[in-house]
């Protein structure tokens, strides 16, 4: 005659989400402290985000500002004067930025300060 089994116990982990009030969301921090759950970050590095980003971090910004503003490699390019060949390199990494393409890029794509390109 087969035995039944048990399964056994797992330790996974499970995460919640809560959609309330600061008050309401505060107790229940509060009242999962007292019962031992461990609140999880929701804080990421750069690096955690954007896997390429400790590899080429000026060309992540150069295409993420690029993005942001909408724009096509050629339209930046004829908006800075740089070719198009040569954005493509900057954003891939082949090539290095210096400070004049980093402010005529800035102004193109309304960043603050140009020395995040560099």
């Amino acid at each position: 005659m087969l035995e039944r089994t048990k399964k056994p116990l797992t330790d996974k982990k499970a995460e919640v989400r809560f959609i309330g009030s600061h008050d309401k969301i505060s107790m229940l921090r509060h009242y999962a402290k007292e019962i031992g759950v461990i609140e999880a970050s929701e804080h990421f590095t750069v690096e955690e985000a954007f896997p390429g980003y400790a590899e080429n971090a000026q060309g992540m910004a150069l295409r993420g500002a690029r993005h942001r503003e909408g724009m096509t490699q050629r339209q930046l390019a004829e908006l800075t004067g740089i070719s198009q060949r040569h954005i493509s390199e900057l954003e891939s990494g082949k090539r290095q930025m210096g400070r004049e393409w980093a402010r005529k890029l800035a102004v193109v794509l309304n960043v603050s300060d140009y020395r995040v390109f560099l």
